[in-house]
């Protein structure tokens, strides 16, 4: 089974909405896929009530998450999805998911204002590794990008050279994504790619 964490500093990082579709691409290639909202808030799980999902969607904002997946999750389960709370507000929460996690996933635009708040996460991933038998991968997905904006190059350049891992697919700016909330989950985009890529991540030497 593996466990994928979706983490960001802040909220308003588009972690509900790379949770939401990324889980939806995982499970049309034929995996069988469970969510978790860690986040106290639960927008991901009212999100898969109001829509109805296919997938199973549970509610498990707490701090020993990290001991608690395996026992949640169906036998037939072979990818989890973890959606998590802002790291300033609920550190305990997110720190518990990245032990659980064998992939990292952190949802950030090109833009000053999320690309600064990174070292806060690398931070956090790096803390927690000491704890793990074995290292996560860890990757920037980028999103809410423009067309054709050179801003997306740069801001990737900046993190990969800060030693950090960036997945080749992009998420560009669509309606289709910002209005997805709580409506069926149809068109996945970018985000069959990006899960193809996701779920082949390993640790980089």
């Amino acid at each position: 089974m593996k466990t994928i964490a979706v983490v960001n500093l802040k909220g308003g990082s588009s972690k509900t909405t790379t949770t939401a579709f990324l889980a939806h691409a995982i499970a049309a290639a034929g995996r069988d896929v469970l969510v978790i909202d860690s986040d106290p808030q639960g927008s991901t799980v009212r999100w898969s009530d109001a829509a109805a999902w296919d997938i199973p969607t549970v509610a498990l904002p707490v701090k020993n998450l990290h001991t608690r997946v395996r026992g949640i999750a169906r036998p037939t389960t072979d990818v989890v999805v973890i959606d998590t709370p802002p790291l300033l507000e609920n550190a305990g929460t997110v720190y518990s998911a990245l032990r659980a996690a064998d992939v990292v996933i952190v949802p950030c635009a090109p833009t000053s204002h999320e690309v600064d708040a990174l070292p806060d996460v690398w931070a956090a991933i790096e803390e927690v590794q000491a704890l793990r038998h074995e290292p996560a991968a860890a990757a920037v997905l980028l999103t809410r990008t423009i067309p054709n904006a050179s801003s997306t190059g740069v801001y990737r350049e900046s993190i990969e050279d800060s030693g950090h891992h960036v997945l080749t697919t992009v998420i560009p700016r669509r309606e289709a994504y910002a209005q997805a909330l709580g409506a069926p989950v149809r068109e996945l985009g970018a985000y069959e790619p990006a899960a193809a890529e996701v779920l082949a991540l390993e640790v980089q030497a």
